[in-house]
Protein backbone atom coordinates (compact mmCIF):
# COMPACT_ATOMS: atom_id res chain seq x y z
CA UNK A 1 0.00 0.00 0.00
CA UNK A 2 1.33 3.79 -0.46
CA UNK A 3 1.56 6.12 1.97
CA UNK A 4 -0.39 8.05 0.26
CA UNK A 5 -3.43 5.46 0.68
CA UNK A 6 -2.80 4.74 3.84
CA UNK A 7 -2.83 8.14 5.77
CA UNK A 8 -6.31 8.77 3.68
CA UNK A 9 -7.93 7.23 7.01
CA UNK A 10 -7.87 9.78 9.94
CA UNK A 11 -6.90 7.46 12.68
CA UNK A 12 -4.21 5.98 10.34
CA UNK A 13 -3.12 9.86 10.34
CA UNK A 14 -3.59 10.44 14.07
CA UNK A 15 -1.26 7.37 14.98
CA UNK A 16 1.45 8.88 12.55
CA UNK A 17 0.89 12.31 14.18
CA UNK A 18 1.02 10.17 17.89
CA UNK A 19 4.51 8.61 16.36
CA UNK A 20 5.79 12.11 15.38
CA UNK A 21 7.28 12.74 18.80
CA UNK A 22 9.01 9.74 19.56
CA UNK A 23 8.52 5.48 19.86
CA UNK A 24 5.59 4.33 21.37
CA UNK A 25 4.12 1.23 22.63
CA UNK A 26 1.11 -0.20 20.45
CA UNK A 27 -1.19 -0.30 23.96
CA UNK A 28 -0.11 3.34 24.51
CA UNK A 29 -1.29 3.83 21.01
CA UNK A 30 -4.89 1.91 21.56
CA UNK A 31 -5.64 3.92 25.00
CA UNK A 32 -5.16 7.31 23.17
CA UNK A 33 -8.60 5.93 20.29
CA UNK A 34 -11.93 5.29 20.68
CA UNK A 35 -11.98 1.95 19.15
CA UNK A 36 -11.07 -1.54 19.89
CA UNK A 37 -7.13 -2.89 20.12
CA UNK A 38 -7.61 -4.73 17.23
CA UNK A 39 -8.68 -1.89 14.85
CA UNK A 40 -5.29 -0.55 16.05
CA UNK A 41 -3.55 -3.11 15.37
CA UNK A 42 -4.73 -3.60 11.65
CA UNK A 43 -4.05 0.42 11.45
CA UNK A 44 -0.65 -0.33 12.73
CA UNK A 45 -0.30 -2.89 10.12
CA UNK A 46 -1.54 -1.06 7.05
CA UNK A 47 1.01 1.88 8.44
CA UNK A 48 4.07 -1.05 8.87
CA UNK A 49 3.20 -2.20 5.11
CA UNK A 50 3.09 1.47 3.80
CA UNK A 51 6.61 2.20 5.42
CA UNK A 52 5.47 4.68 7.16
CA UNK A 53 6.27 2.73 10.50
CA UNK A 54 8.56 0.66 12.29
CA UNK A 55 8.00 -1.83 15.08
CA UNK A 56 9.77 -3.66 17.31
CA UNK A 57 9.66 -6.19 20.17
CA UNK A 58 11.01 -4.96 23.88
CA UNK A 59 9.96 -7.61 26.37
CA UNK A 60 6.27 -8.27 26.10
CA UNK A 61 5.51 -4.84 24.13
CA UNK A 62 5.62 -3.80 20.21
CA UNK A 63 6.87 -0.21 20.13
CA UNK A 64 5.99 1.62 17.39
CA UNK A 65 8.74 4.29 15.86
CA UNK A 66 7.48 6.79 12.63
CA UNK A 67 9.63 6.16 9.36
CA UNK A 68 10.03 9.92 8.09
CA UNK A 69 11.39 8.68 4.77
CA UNK A 70 8.08 7.89 3.26
CA UNK A 71 6.83 11.42 4.26
CA UNK A 72 9.86 12.98 2.96
CA UNK A 73 8.94 11.13 -0.43
CA UNK A 74 5.47 12.17 -0.01
CA UNK A 75 6.23 15.75 0.62
CA UNK A 76 8.83 16.17 -2.18
CA UNK A 77 5.70 14.96 -4.74
CA UNK A 78 3.67 17.00 -2.96
CA UNK A 79 5.87 20.01 -3.73
CA UNK A 80 5.48 20.02 -7.54
CA UNK A 81 1.33 21.41 -6.56
CA UNK A 82 2.53 24.01 -4.15
CA UNK A 83 2.25 27.61 -5.78
CA UNK A 84 5.99 29.44 -5.79
CA UNK A 85 5.88 32.76 -4.21
CA UNK A 86 7.71 34.07 -7.51
CA UNK A 87 4.54 32.59 -9.48
CA UNK A 88 2.14 34.79 -8.34
CA UNK A 89 0.84 32.61 -5.32
CA UNK A 90 -0.83 34.95 -2.52
CA UNK A 91 2.64 35.70 -0.59
CA UNK A 92 3.97 37.00 -3.63
CA UNK A 93 0.75 39.11 -4.24
CA UNK A 94 1.14 40.57 -0.68
CA UNK A 95 5.06 41.36 -1.02
CA UNK A 96 4.19 43.58 -4.75
CA UNK A 97 1.60 45.29 -2.47
CA UNK A 98 3.82 46.12 -0.01
CA UNK A 99 6.47 47.12 -2.33
CA UNK A 100 3.90 49.41 -4.66
CA UNK A 101 2.83 50.74 -1.09
CA UNK A 102 6.62 51.92 -0.80
CA UNK A 103 7.11 53.04 -3.62
CA UNK A 104 4.20 55.39 -3.42
CA UNK A 105 5.34 56.76 -0.54
CA UNK A 106 8.53 57.50 -1.31
CA UNK A 107 7.47 59.42 -4.02
CA UNK A 108 5.21 61.50 -2.32
CA UNK A 109 7.74 62.31 -0.11
CA UNK A 110 9.85 63.20 -2.99
CA UNK A 111 7.13 65.85 -4.63
CA UNK A 112 6.83 67.28 -1.16
CA UNK A 113 10.24 68.19 -0.59
CA UNK A 114 10.61 68.97 -4.14
CA UNK A 115 8.00 71.24 -3.78
CA UNK A 116 9.11 72.30 -0.33
CA UNK A 117 12.78 73.01 -2.17
CA UNK A 118 11.04 74.94 -5.23
CA UNK A 119 8.91 77.25 -3.30
CA UNK A 120 11.99 78.31 -1.18
CA UNK A 121 13.58 78.96 -4.05
CA UNK A 122 11.00 80.78 -5.59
Amino acid sequence: MLPLEALADPVRRAIVERLADGEVGAGEIAADFPVSRPAISRHLRVLREAGLVTSRVAGQHRIYALDRRPLAELDAWLGRFRPLPALGGPASRLDALDTEMHRGRRARRTTERGDTDDHAAG
